[in-house]
C-alpha cells in the first residue's frame, strides 16, 4: 500500500498510468467531500485535468459498477494489483473519424489546455455584445 501524502503526485500518476497500460485493477482509500473514507477497487481508464486545475482519475468502480471520477488529491492510499479488468468500460464520446492522435508530451499538454480554455459555444461575427 502506498500512502499518497508520503510521495510526490508524479509518482502516484506514474503508478496509475502503468495500471492503465497493463489493465490492472487498483484498490484506493478515498475521502469524499463529506470526509467519509471508503475503500474501493477501481479499473482506471483515463486521467485528465478539470477546469479548476485538479487531476481526475476516470475509472470503473467495482463497488458501484459504473464509471466514476476520483480526484487525485482525495486519494489517501492505493495498491496496484495484477488483477485484470472485468467491467465493461463506457464507449468513447469522440465521433467516428474524429480521432485525436497525440504524438508528444507537448501535444498532450496543448490539447488539455485547449480543451479547458475553449469557449463553450461558437461565436459568430454578428455577436457584437461579446466583442472586447
Amino acid at each position: 500500500m502506498r500512502i499518497t501524502k508520503n510521495q510526490q503526485a508524479a509518482r502516484t500518476l506514474a503508478d496509475l498510468y502503468r495500471s492503465i497500460d497493463r489493465q490492472h485493477a487498483v484498490t484506493i482509500t478515498y475521502r469524499d467531500q463529506d470526509g467519509t473514507e471508503t475503500v474501493r477497487t477501481i479499473e482506471p481508464y483515463d486521467i485528465r485535468t478539470t477546469k479548476n486545475g485538479h487531476i481526475e482519475v476516470r475509472a470503473m468502480c467495482r463497488l458501484r459498477g459504473d464509471a466514476r471520477g476520483f480526484a487525485l488529491h482525495r486519494i489517501i492510499s492505493y495498491t496496484c494489483h495484477r488483477i485484470g479488468f472485468v467491467l465493461d468500460r463506457p464507449e468513447a464520446t469522440t465521433p467516428a473519424g474524429k480521432g485525436i492522435v497525440v504524438r508528444s508530451a507537448a501535444q498532450l499538454i496543448a490539447r488539455e489546455l485547449g480543451r479547458d480554455y475553449l469557449p463553450t459555444r461558437r461565436i459568430t461575427r454578428d455577436q457584437t455584445d461579446l466583442a472586447a
